[in-house]
């Protein structure tokens, strides 16, 4: 017999794994280990998703016959298990001691992390003493080898161009070889203010099962010293852990959020002002569910290719849903496949400034900042301009080392996986791979977040100046971001503008912003 482990992000029926093994004869294992779960502090609500959702699909894969072995976390912990191989170590073991259908093979697919995949490439076969077949995760459009070819001979890695292939394999929004509207990309018309146009979508609850009230309890007792409440779980105004809730989710997105979604998403508003709708926009919710299996995103993006056919949805909101998923989903994992493990290393911009401690208590008197560490803390959630262009962008300004806000990034938020997280921080956010994911950094004033948002209306910073005491801090960053690195990015043409900019000024101006700014960096505790 053959032991098929799967792990906390493979919840898919079309597992490379269940398509290979025997229902009758061979024995699928799953584990809640301390090793997985505490890595890096994860989020509780992030715990709680996954290790219900893994109930949840374990129960389902009994129901249809197969024979699962599952070890939950206070198994793990009483038997001893820190790690996934002790788990199958000790199963093997056991089953071989019955005498009967001894192991003969471990199976599983592709996992989402290479400090995971390293081990079990390199290190499982020898502890267990059998063979180890990992499979292709083919839930995933292109495979490692296919971006590896794609990426090969190329000066510049663009994830637009890596698009447009994916949507000519894939044929969405396709007409034969050209795209539906004449043109790839609809982006520029997808970045409005929210003004209250229209309302914003109603919410959406789940019923808690059992199972999701002892994983609540479960975290509660076990997980107290990892950041984040437990409540929006609870009462099931947050995180689906079953395929049938995530289909639910997924039909609710395309009639009340997809439609508005192109527009608005880049948009960010105060809860203040509209409750907790405005936490979550017209954003889908999903990418948790398809980063963990319980929906595959080709029947997400195939969902709103039908509404857009149906003429339920404009062209530019689902092009704009479906370039996210098949076009900088798949790029992103391309990048770090291709490039692990000297990517994570990388800090092309020397940053060493440690992760400031308002990141894990989230008070601060810049509202946007509060906002976002508030959705954050409350819901495991942030829209990507929030992490990008707030929180994010903060951390690009301030000159935080790029590892400890990967870590951060990946320990607070519900669909944060490796293989995910760490393109889009290291590479997008902190540009510290040298320009190989974007051709400048996503820096911004504060003047970006008045444009897009409401926030500043709140603060009690000045968006309008950067010298000044109460100017907001993100506005002298900038220009101090800009003049330290100025050797490396004053040529780079979509900069030259600012610097000319800044040069324009008089100079006691520039030296009235660059002393705000190194009294915002002495501070930063304080801001």
């Amino acid at each position: 017999m053959r032991l098929g482990l799967i792990l906390g992000d493979q919840l898919s029926d079309s597992l490379a794994t269940l398509r290979v093994l025997d229902a009758g004869n061979d024995v699928i294992v799953m584990a809640e280990v301390p090793e997985e779960a505490t890595y890096v502090r994860h989020h509780k609500q992030k715990i709680a998703l996954l290790f219900s959702a893994m109930r949840h699909f374990a129960a389902r894969l009994q129901d249809a016959g197969w024979q699962v072995r599952y070890y939950d976390y206070r198994q793990s912990v009483s038997l001893g298990f820190r790690s996934l191989v002790d788990v199958l170590a000790a199963t093997v073991k056991e089953q071989n001691s019955t005498g009967q259908n001894k192991v003969s093979e471990i199976v599983l697919t592709r996992c989402g992390e290479y400090r995971l995949q390293h081990a079990i490439d390199h290190h499982w076969s020898d502890q267990l003493g059998l063979p180890v077949s990992v499979y292709e995760d083919d839930r995933f459009i292109s495979t490692p080898e296919e971006f590896a070819q794609w990426a090969e001979g190329r000066k510049q890695l663009r994830m637009e161009y890596f698009y447009r292939e994916m949507r000519r394999k894939t044929g969405l929004l396709m007409e034969a070889e050209q795209p539906l509207g004449g043109q790839w990309n609809f982006d520029h018309d997808n970045r409005a203010a929210y003004k209250r146009e229209v309302p914003l979508p109603p919410p959406l609850t789940f019923t808690r099962s059992n199972t999701d009230q002892a994983v609540a309890q479960l975290v509660e007792q076990e997980f107290s010293g990892h950041p984040g409440a437990m409540d929006s779980f609870i009462n099931g105004s947050s995180w689906a852990t079953t395929r049938q809730q995530a289909l639910q989710a997924l039909i609710h997105f395309i009639e009340h959020r997809l439609p508005h979604f192109g527009r608005y998403q880049d948009a960010m508003i105060s809860s203040a002002a509209l409750g907790n709708a405005a936490d979550t926009m017209f954003h889908s919710l999903l990418s948790p569910y398809i980063n963990c299996g319980l929906l595959e995103p080709m029947e997400v993006c195939e969902a709103a290719a039908h509404a857009f056919h149906q003429g339920q949805v404009p062209l530019e909101a689902a092009e704009g849903f479906i370039r996210q998923i098949i076009g900088w989903r798949e790029f992103v994992r391309g990048i770090y496949w291709n490039y692990m493990p000297q990517y994570a290393g990388l800090n092309g911009l020397q940053n060493n400034r440690s992760l400031p401690a308002v990141y894990w208590h989230g008070k601060t008197n810049m509202h946007c900042m509060k906002e976002c560490f508030r959705n954050t803390f409350a819901n495991a959630y942030a829209h990507h301009i929030q992490r990008l262009m707030v929180t994010g962008n903060f951390a690009l300004l301030t000159g935080v080392n790029p590892q400890e806000i990967c870590d951060w990034y990946l320990a607070v938020y519900a669909d944060a996986y490796d293989w995910v997280e760490l393109p889009n921080t290291l590479g997008m956010v902190m540009h510290a791979d040298g320009g190989l994911l974007g051709s400048k950094p996503y820096c911004a004033s504060g003047k970006y977040i008045a444009r897009q948002s409401d926030y500043c209306r709140h603060c009690s910073y000045d968006v309008n100046t950067a010298e000044k005491d109460n100017s907001c801090p993100f506005n002298s960053l900038y220009w101090h971001f800009l003049q330290r690195h100025r050797q490396q990015f004053e040529k780079n043409p979509r900069m030259s503008m600012m610097y000319r900019s800044f040069d324009r000024m008089n100079e006691e101006k520039k030296a009235a912003i660059i002393s705000r700014a190194e009294n915002c960096l002495k501070n930063i505790d304080d801001l």
